[in-house]
């Protein structure tokens, strides 16, 4: 069986391009080539071994090749081993280029760390060059006469590139300037200080060297804007005030309670009293017929106590009723 001659050369080109994809795939001729053209000197076995070690040969080449165009003087070696540990290796070059461009001196060890500890140093080299300004929030502070004021700042910093590694970012000199405007605002004796000398804020906080320890360099901080708040001190007294009457009310219901209890506590220690009154009287009949059992006292002392009794008696009805007709009069 005979195939079709132009199958065969179908075939044919078809295994010709996938072995010719498989062979630019490990031995990337172009690449090389272009290396080549631009002063770089690197053999084709060592973008294979590239390969091999699982490290895009373009990542590192064309790094190369700009930082070589730029006179940096960087190997082959010292990127590949930037790109095995994790880093961008064309920022880095980028930042590199961007900074001898500028005059300012960073070495290639130094931006390497720079960009593995996670900060971008390209915008690092970028924000030395051009100053950066932060705007913090608006800061509110009471003044001793218990006024509050609102105070807004714009801080001019610059990256430190000695301090990225290691240094403290955005957030702390936002902290630190609002710690300075509280701190300066506070000791004013009034708020009409803060508002006649605005610039007292700006002298106090840049002399408090806030920019230590941190990522940046502080060029300069401006008041953006004062405004008068709330009347603190005056709340604070009436919410005092309010509560010291709470207390009071408080303290005048608890003595109110306890008058009441012990009122009712008499009422019912008089009523205990009446009780034991009519618990003696109860006695005295008991006693009475005891002793006329006994003889101790005859029949007629005990009509007597009768008489007196009854006399008692009338005596209190008619003292009742002059009293009445007195009152109707």
């Amino acid at each position: 069986m005979t195939l079709d001659p132009t199958v065969t050369i179908v075939v044919i080109a078809v295994l010709a391009v996938i072995a010719l994809s498989v062979f630019l795939t490990f031995f990337p001729i172009m690449l090389w080539i272009s290396a080549l053209a631009s002063g770089v000197r690197v053999g084709i076995i060592t973008l294979v071994a590239m390969r091999l070690r699982r490290v895009v040969p373009s990542r590192i080449v064309n790094p190369l090749i700009k930082a070589t165009k730029a006179g940096l003087g960087l190997t082959i070696n010292q990127l590949e081993s930037h790109f095995l540990a994790g880093g961008n290796v064309d920022r880095v070059v980028n930042s590199l280029i961007a900074a001898q461009r500028a005059n300012i001196e960073l070495e290639f060890e130094r931006a390497a760390a720079i960009d593995l500890a996670g900060r971008d140093v390209l915008q690092a080299v970028q924000m030395s060059v051009n100053p950066r300004v932060i705007e913090t929030p608006i800061v509110a502070a009471v003044a001793k006469n218990g006024i509050e004021v609102k105070v807004k700042a714009r801080v001019t910093v610059r990256a430190n590139i000695d301090r990225l590694v290691g240094g403290a970012g955005e957030e702390t000199i936002i902290a630190r300037v609002g710690e300075g405007i509280v701190t300066t605002v506070g000791s004013s004796d009034s708020h009409k200080d803060v508002l006649e000398n605005p610039d007292l804020i700006s002298r106090t906080v840049l002399g408090k060297g806030l920019d230590a320890g941190t990522a940046f360099e502080i060029l300069s901080i401006d008041i953006a804007d004062v405004d008068v708040g709330k009347n603190i001190g005056a709340h604070l007294q009436t919410e005092q005030a309010e509560a010291d009457k709470r207390i009071a009310q408080a303290k005048a219901e608890e003595r109110r309670a306890m008058a009441v209890a012990q009122e009712q506590e008499m009422k019912a220690r008089v009523v205990e009293m009446r009780a034991k009154v009519v618990e003696s009287e109860s006695q005295v009949p008991l006693a009475m017929a005891e002793a006329l059992k006994q003889g101790k006292i005859g029949v007629l002392d005990y009509m007597n106590f009768k008489n007196i009794e009854a006399d008692t008696s009338m005596r209190n009805s008619i003292g009742k009723t002059e009293g009445s007709d007195k009152e109707e009069r």
